[in-house]
């Protein structure tokens, strides 16, 4: 008897001996009624006897394998992914879900054992039974971490919004005290120092704002009007010098920098740029912009340690950071993320942002079109 047919024949005592066995390879606390069970393991056995009846050639079992067909739909992914959310919505793990599978493919194949099969053909059977199984644990995987991701992107998303409250009380708390008359030199030092934390907090609470934004799908906003890059190159230096005032930035301006951007996308941009190049690097800082025909150029220098070619690849990438020295670390060295949001501000004004990296210099470059491309 072939595999598909015994799984279809057998489906009764096979669902009740992996029962057994799942409901003791669940984690603790999450112990499953005998008719969740029954109904989860009916539902994918079906599933996979019916993909193994599916004509598939040597070419076809070639790309299954490679990964090819991930995005294929099938039978066993729908059941898959309708198990997955079931049992993660009732608090199971990843390793529970696997232990299911694991145990599921085990009971099948011992059972199927004893009737005695042998020859090419049931090692095929195994193969297209061993393939579904694989199919399944992808598509619970890949379940997992999509609502993995959701859930993280979402309390990203209320905490940065929730921290907003308190850090605009403190900034006109500190706002208050700065214009206290005859207020004495300690204080006027303690206010200088919690105002510039209260800045770094502001940039990094803007920066977990966007991020969950683009993480959660939607598109950062946008509005785009006329500007001129060196009044915004100035405020930027501005707010920096504010945050680190023993940094040294200097500002050349060469050309026509007028364009249509975003202004405000554009100074957290620049801001997040240099905040990088004074954590990350040595020595002075140098920002410029630079008028050419159709587009505008944005460069931040700085000397230190280069950047290396493994690092270059997820330097765009959330949550990475490349070496910050021990004195620069802390609150100070961010989330990670603003290179991150640097690079989707220079696409949203379909831009680019690129690095050169050398033992003298690091350099990152930012090439706007002056105007949206239609």
């Amino acid at each position: 008897m072939d595999l598909s047919t015994y799984i279809e024949k057998e489906i009764e005592a096979i669902v009740s001996e992996w029962a057994r066995q799942a409901s003791r390879l669940a984690g603790e606390g999450n112990a499953l009624t005998e008719i969740e069970l029954r109904n989860t393991g009916i539902g994918m056995l079906s599933s996979f006897a019916i993909d193994m009846r599916t004509a598939q050639g040597g070419a076809g079992q070639a790309a299954k394998s490679r990964g090819q067909l991930a995005d294929a739909p099938s039978a066993v992914k729908d059941v898959a992914q309708e198990h997955a959310e079931y049992r993660l919505s009732q608090g199971f793990s990843l390793d529970d879900i696997i232990a299911e599978y694991r145990a599921l493919r085990a009971t099948v194949l011992r059972l199927w054992q004893t009737t005695n099969p042998s020859g090419s053909d049931a090692f095929q059977q195994m193969i297209r039974f061993n393939e579904a199984v694989d199919e399944a644990l992808t598509e619970a995987a890949r379940e997992h971490q999509k609502r993995t991701e959701e859930v993280r992107n979402l309390l990203s998303g209320i905490l940065a919004h929730d921290l907003r409250s308190p850090l605009s009380a403190i900034s006109n708390s500190i706002e208050l005290l700065r214009h206290v008359p005859a207020l004495p030199p300690m204080g006027t030092t303690a206010t200088e120092n919690a105002q510039r934390s209260v800045l770094r907090m502001k940039r990094m609470i803007d920066d977990l704002l966007d991020f969950t934004r683009m993480r959660l799908g939607e598109a950062l906003p946008i509005a785009v009007s006329s500007q001129n890059l060196a009044p915004l190159c100035r405020q930027a230096l501005d707010e920096v010098r504010a945050s680190f005032p023993d940094a040294q930035v200097d500002l050349r301006v060469s050309g026509d920098v007028e364009g249509e951007w975003d202004g405000a996308r554009i100074s957290q941009l620049l801001v997040n740029l240099l905040v990088n190049a004074i954590q990350h690097g040595a020595g002075d800082v140098h920002l410029s912009a630079s008028g050419q025909c159709d587009t505008v150029c944005i460069s931040v220098s700085n000397s230190g340690d280069p950047i290396t070619d493994h690092a270059k690849r997820t330097l765009f990438d959330p949550l990475m950071r490349t070496y910050t020295p021990p004195e620069r670390r802390g609150s100070a060295a961010g989330l990670g993320l603003g290179l991150y949001v640097c690079d989707c501000i220079a696409k949203l004004h379909q831009g680019k942002i690129e690095v050169e990296s050398s033992a003298q210099v690091t350099t990152f470059t930012v090439e706007l079109p002056r105007a949206p491309r239609g």
